[in-house]
């Protein structure tokens, strides 16, 4: 079944063979109770995920992916093998994960981020039977199904939010790398504080650059750019950056009157996250388990989903959380510029 629609959204850790493992110094556990990730019940449902760096327990965009995956499981009587990306690894290692998964007759296989588009390009030609699942990025593939999801709109708002929270106008953001895909977020977010308060200014910092993608999972790092905005009066800090978002949070929650913005999960929800919890205004959330569980279903149901999904504000793709009710006092303003997008009468610019 063929897509190129966007349509309603319902609202990465694993086992790796141990030859795989050495070849691509990635870490890996099994969910499944079999041996082999070949072995099993004929006709069972085996979903294989490759995480981006930092995996399972970033508590944002892998996190999201996983409960995806865990709802597979759950409902769908799903076996489930995860394999996570290593700081420094090569394209070939990204590949030979893939490869490991389709071998081992996972299908449908997800990859985790926008860094395995080469990688499903290249193994998704040599396993036609399999479809797979790239989140982040648009593959050519016929049976790749790509899903993609508006996250300058969700930031947008969460520039509103800041705008609004913001005693003096003066807000941060911290992206993990330098790459279009995070520039989204950080241009939705410029232009929502500038549509609010044109005066307010708006400081964006990225973490690493070009291929290295350390600045995803690196917490220390995370810390120490929103300290550094913190010191020079800056109150609202958004941090589009995995696992180096927690530490833009921690130091957010050590200096009292500041608000930190979470990404891709509800991180005051999140247990590692929960003492910073009244610290953290909002987190922008994309529903990558929308994608993984809906991708899941349709190859058990027969009927794989290929083609390029988008899952965008008006269908609930990405959207602010309310944990903690920060936003009460101004929610009202939110559910404007909201409807502003959906109707089209707001264009969220995509780059800065």
């Amino acid at each position: 079944m063929r897509r190129v629609s966007k349509i309603t959204a319902a609202g990465i850790t694993a086992a790796a063979l141990a030859l795989t493992a050495t070849a691509c110094g990635e870490s890996s556990t099994d969910s499944s109770s079999s041996s082999s990730s070949s072995s099993g019940t004929a006709g069972k449902l085996k979903v294989g995920a490759a995480y981006d760096v930092g995996g399972r327990g970033d508590n944002s965009f892998n996190d999201s992916a996983a409960r995806g995956l865990d709802k597979a499981k759950a409902d769908l009587g799903a076996e489930v093998k995860e394999l996570t990306a290593k700081h420094g690894e090569t394209p070939a290692d990204r590949e030979a994960r893939l490869v490991s998964l389709a071998e081992g007759g996972f299908n449908p296989v997800i990859a985790v981020g926008f860094a395995y588009k080469d990688a499903v390009d290249k193994v998704a030609a040599k396993f036609p039977k399999t479809t797979f699942g790239l989140v982040d990025s648009v593959s050519e593939a016929k049976n790749v199904d790509s899903i993609v999801f508006t996250e300058e709109q969700g930031s947008y708002l969460a520039g509103v939010a800041a705008a609004l929270k913001s005693k003096d106008g003066k807000v941060g953001f911290i992206g993990g790398v330098d790459l279009p895909l995070i520039k989204k977020f950080a241009a939705g977010f410029e232009q929502g504080v500038k549509d609010t308060k044109p005066s307010a200014s708006v400081q964006i910092q990225y973490l690493t650059t070009g291929t290295d993608l350390s600045g995803f999972g690196s917490p220390d790092k995370g810390k120490a750019a929103a300290q550094g905005m913190l010191d020079k009066g800056i109150d609202v800090v958004y941090a589009a950056a995995g696992g180096s978002g927690a530490g833009a949070i921690e130091a957010v929650a050590a200096k009292k009157g500041t608000w930190a913005i979470g990404v891709d999960s509800d991180q005051a929800k999140d247990p590692a996250l929960s003492k910073y919890a009244a610290s953290i205004l909002t987190s922008v959330v994309k529903n990558v388990d929308t994608g993984v569980f809906e991708l899941s279903k349709s190859v058990k149901d027969g009927k794989p989903l290929v083609g390029v999904h988008t899952y965008s504000l008006a269908e609930n793709g990405v959207s602010l959380t309310t944990t903690g009710d920060h936003l009460k006092d101004i929610q009202a303003q939110l559910d404007a510029a909201k409807k502003k997008i959906v109707d089209g009468q707001i264009k969220v610019k995509t780059t800065i």
